[in-house]
């Protein structure tokens, strides 16, 4: 027997004697009245969640949270240290916020979709973010619902200085011969398309919001001749594209185009840029790969903060410097673009719980 045994036998009889001692009592006495019942402890439950509302950074968060009453914090290991919490409403809104790019929005999101804390199994998802804009399709201010999420980061790259003299750009899919021929999807997150049905239901719900607009962005789209550019701010159908390197200037919002377009089998229209969209929807996929949740209840939607290109007679470096005013209107946006897509999930859960509500 080493000595922590025999310490631990000691202190095992030393207990049995003690409680012996106590259970004798020193004179008689009258029969205890019998205790009530003790009350078991609570069955740890998920929390539900109706409806996540997923920002990527400070600002975004911001936009909703004034909104809306929130009433519990909680705590997620694996969250980003700048945002270590998910609030929620008595109304089961909750909204988190990953950090910017791929992998906090990935390690972020995966660590809510796994979560014990957390029922997802009939929760609707909605990414409300900004993001760069296609002067050819909207303007800064609209708000965008996409039906494809394409990842813009994945693929060959040469040098400009160094490509083939007969292609248009440095860049090709993996695989891919050249710039013009699709690549094979070996990765299985480089296009995801969000539910038609979500889609619609969203466009619909939202269409008739009011939208701020600034008077700095008015003078800003009126550099642009597109007549999407100069419009003013509106909910749109248009789709998105991510990718880690902030990229800026005609030739690279071109390149985007083509390569949403491509990917897509020329069914997507590139209209905004960002980083995150398709690491969230493949921490998501995970999650749903899992049973934790259903992948078509995502929605993305995406403001415009500035366009993604260059103004006629101005210089690529010029515009991404340039102040473009629409970045207040862009993340107020957000909150009366989606509000009334939540709204109604909310409203109407008994429907939207089993499936998205015809229009």
């Amino acid at each position: 027997m080493n000595s922590r045994t025999a310490s631990v036998g000691a202190t095992v009889s030393i207990l049995a004697i003690l409680s012996a001692c106590t259970a004798v009592p020193l004179q008689p006495s009258t029969p205890p009245e019998p205790s009530a019942p003790t009350a078991k402890p609570p069955v740890s439950q998920a929390r539900p969640v109706k409806v996540l509302l997923i920002t990527l950074y400070g600002p975004e968060a911001q936009a909703w949270q004034p909104k809306l009453r929130w009433t519990q914090t909680y705590k997620i290991p694996g969250l980003s240290t700048n945002f270590p919490a998910i609030q929620c409403t008595d109304d089961d809104i909750c909204l988190m916020t990953t950090d910017m790019g791929h992998a906090n929005a990935a390690a972020s999101m995966m660590a809510v979709a796994f979560s014990p804390q957390f029922d997802l199994s009939k929760s609707y998802f909605i990414v409300t973010g900004v993001g760069g804009m296609n002067p050819n399709v909207g303007t800064v201010g609209a708000a965008t619902w996409a039906r494809y999420v394409v990842s813009f980061g994945l693929a060959h790259e040469f040098d400009a200085r160094e490509k083939p003299a007969s292609w248009d750009t440095g860049y090709f899919g993996i695989k891919s011969p050249d710039p013009d021929t699709k690549p094979p999807l070996r990765y299985g997150n480089e296009v995801f398309q969000v539910d038609e049905a979500l889609l619609q239901k969203a466009l619909s719900l939202s269409r008739g919001a009011i939208l701020v607009d600034t008077a700095e962005a008015k003078l800003y789209r009126a550099k642009y001749p597109q007549a999407a550019a100069r419009a003013e701010p509106s909910v749109i159908q248009c789709d998105t594209a991510s990718g880690d390197t902030y990229w800026h200037g005609e030739m690279l919002g071109n390149r985007a185009a083509k390569w949403v377009s491509l990917l897509t089998d020329g069914q997507g229209n590139y209209c905004t840029t960002q980083q995150e969209d398709n690491a969230v929807f493949e921490a998501l996929k995970r999650g749903a790969n899992a049973g934790r949740l259903e992948l078509k209840r995502v929605a993305v939607m995406r403001t415009g903060s500035n366009f993604d290109r260059q103004a006629p007679g101005q210089s690529a470096l010029d515009s991404l410097n340039t102040k473009s005013g629409g970045y207040p209107a862009a993340t107020a946006n957000l909150y009366n673009a989606a509000w009334p897509v939540v709204r109604d999930i909310v409203a109407n859960w008994g429907q939207w719980r089993v499936g998205v509500p015809g229009n």
